[in-house]
C-alpha cells in the first residue's frame, strides 16, 4: 500500500529516518510480503484481540481497583483510559465489525485462572499478585469488544503474558489454517509485544494496529512499537487496515457508514 506522504508517522520513532541499518531487509521481508494479502483474501487471517477485559481496561477495576494505590500514578492512569475509550475500543469495534462482516475469525484473549484460588498461575502472575478467577468480574470482556457470541467466537484463557508459551493457541490456529495475524489490545509493551514476538517466531505474518492498543505511556507505547515495526511486525493505523481490507474483500453488507 503506497502512503499518504503528508500524512505524519503515529509516532516519531516510526518515521524511517530513524536510524535502522537492517530496516530495508526487514521491511522487504515482514511488510511488504505480498503473501500477507493473499493470506487476508483466502480466509487464513484472523483477529487477535488481547485482554480487553475488566482486569486491565476498566476504571474501578481489577489493577485499577485501588487507583491510588495501584503503583500507576493518577497521571498515567489519565492517560490510558483516556486513550482506550475515546479511541482504542471504538476502533476495535469498527476493525471486530470489518472482520465479522466477511466472515473471517475474531479470537480474544484473556487472563483468567483455570481455578478460584488461581494455584495454577503462572509464577510471573502470581508474584505480581495477578488473578482473574473463572466466573469474576475482572475476567469479564468488557462489553464494546466482547466475544460475539451468536459468532462463537474463540475465547483462550491465559495466566501469562505470551498467549503462545501458556496455551494452545499455535495448535488452535493451525488447525483452522490462520497464517496470519492482526493483532489489537493492552498494554502494547507486554502481553501484546510478547504475542507479536511469538507469533513471529512462529511463522505468521503479523500486523499490530496501532491506534487499537494502548499502555499506560506513551513513551512505552510508542517505544513497544519501534522495536516491534519492520521486524517483527507490519505496525499500521486502523484507516490503513480498513482500507486493505475493503480492497481485499469487499463486504456486501457494509457494517456502518464508513465501511462501505
Amino acid at each position: 500500500m503506497n502512503r499518504d506522504e503528508n500524512e505524519p508517522y503515529a509516532s516519531p520513532l516510526l518515521d524511517p529516518s530513524h536510524v535502522d541499518p537492517l530496516r530495508d531487509v526487514y521491511h522487504e521481508a515482514i511488510v511488504d510480503n505480498p503473501e500477507r494479502q493473499e493470506l487476508l483474501v483466502e480466509g487464513h487471517t484472523a483477529l487477535l484481540c488481547i485482554d480487553i477485559q475488566y482486569l486491565d481496561a476498566a476504571r474501578g477495576h481489577g489493577v485499577f481497583r485501588d487507583a491510588e494505590n495501584s503503583g500507576i500514578p493518577m497521571e498515567a492512569q489519565e492517560y490510558y483510559f483516556d486513550r482506550l475509550e475515546k479511541l482504542v475500543l471504538p476502533n476495535v469495534r469498527r476493525l471486530q465489525d470489518a472482520f465479522r462482516a466477511r466472515q473471517l475469525e475474531v479470537i480474544h484473549t484473556r487472563i483468567q485462572a483455570l481455578t478460584r484460588d488461581g494455584r495454577d498461575r503462572s509464577k510471573g502472575h502470581r508474584r505480581l499478585g495477578l488473578l482473574a478467577a473463572p466466573g469474576s468480574r475482572d475476567a469479564d470482556f468488557l462489553e464494546m469488544v466482547a466475544p460475539d457470541e451468536a459468532r462463537d467466537e474463540i475465547v483462550i484463557n491465559k495466566t501469562a503474558s505470551g498467549v503462545f508459551s501458556s496455551t494452545n493457541l499455535h495448535y488452535v490456529l493451525n488447525n483452522m489454517g490462520i497464517e496470519s495475524l492482526m493483532v489489537v489490545g493492552v498494554y502494547t509493551n507486554e502481553c501484546v509485544e510478547t504475542t507479536v514476538r511469538d507469533a513471529c517466531d512462529l511463522g505468521y505474518l503479523v500486523t499490530v494496529v496501532e491506534d487499537c492498543c494502548a499502555t499506560v505511556t506513551p513513551e512505552l507505547h510508542e517505544a513497544s512499537l519501534a522495536t516491534l515495526c519492520d521486524r517483527y511486525a507490519r505496525v499500521a493505523r486502523l484507516s490503513d487496515v480498513l482500507t486493505t481490507i475493503r480492497s481485499a474483500l469487499p463486504s456486501e453488507t457494509p457494517v456502518d457508514a464508513t465501511d462501505a
